[in-house]
């Protein structure tokens, strides 16, 4: 593993190893933690369904898929091919190899396909590529050429990723990039254009930061509401930085501070559309 992935691997487990007991007091039962995708007054529980539906239907595998950061195998146990979870989480790959899926801890760096796919998903992953002080361009354009070479004709790359908005990286929070995530960078918008241009095409965009600033608000309510049971579970050190970080979260994107950037992209050349 290179001295990149290591560090990634030690910022992850420092935010994701804090215990599944934790995260299923305020996560819905797929153990998303990610932004969900709300199309009206849905629950945490259904937005958090549609979106893994989307992002699959969005990726459109038919014969195999890759998913980059698989958290808790939410997506891989809807895949309905066969699938491969990536993580850098010890105790997220103990829990998915528990359910029998497919799930290697390694980085996208060190991953070498036994199989292309054809279709491949990323949620909540893609801000945690780049640490601090790193060419994020060349990072992200190294992730997109992987992609390319992996994906077989007509297949997608569905992308699901936190980025700076209407505030500089310099004004980041200290407390985020310390305590909560540290070592993390977030994208631009512009850096992830021209880190994808002439490797992939960018065929869908949208930004979803409302339902981000939503999803982390229903997570802090949550959370909140189970305060004694997690303090049992982790000291209320830790379930008072998370409170704190779900709540700066939310008001960063209702604010429009932060983005919630969901992206298709495919190989230049391939069909898609018809």
């Amino acid at each position: 593993m290179s001295s990149v992935s290591t560090q990634s691997a030690e910022a992850i487990r420092h935010h994701y190893d804090v215990g599944d007991d934790f995260y299923r007091l305020w996560l819905d039962p797929t153990l998303s933690y990610s932004c969900a995708w709300r199309t009206g007054d849905e629950s945490l529980e259904e937005a958090q369904e549609h979106k893994l539906r989307l992002h699959l239907e969005a990726a459109g595998a038919r014969t195999r898929l890759l998913d980059v950061g698989c958290g808790w195998g939410g997506l891989l146990a809807r895949a309905g091919v066969p699938a491969v979870g990536l993580t850098l989480s010890d105790a997220q790959a103990a829990y998915v190899r528990g359910l029998g899926f497919d799930v290697r801890l390694e980085d996208w760096r060190d991953h070498t396909p036994t199989e292309p796919y054809d279709g491949i998903v990323s949620i909540g992953a893609f801000e945690h590529f780049a640490g601090l002080g790193t060419d994020k361009v060349a990072v992200y354009r190294e992730f997109f050429t992987r992609c390319r070479g992996w994906l077989t004709g007509g297949g997608a790359l569905s992308l699901q990723t936190i980025a700076y908005a209407a505030m500089d990286p310099s004004e980041a929070s200290s407390f985020m990039q310390q305590e909560v995530f540290p070592d993390a960078e977030l994208p631009t918008l512009a850096e992830i254009t021209a880190a994808a241009e002439g490797v992939l095409e960018i065929t869908a965009l949208s930004n979803g930061r409302l339902d981000y600033a939503w999803t982390c608000s229903e997570w802090a309510r949550r959370l909140k509401a189970r305060r004694a049971e997690a303090r049992e579970l982790v000291g209320a050190e830790t379930v008072a930085r998370y409170e704190r970080y779900l709540t700066l979260s939310s008001v960063g994107f209702r604010m429009g501070r932060l983005a919630l950037y969901r992206i298709t992209l495919r190989p230049y050349g391939s069909r898609w559309g018809t």
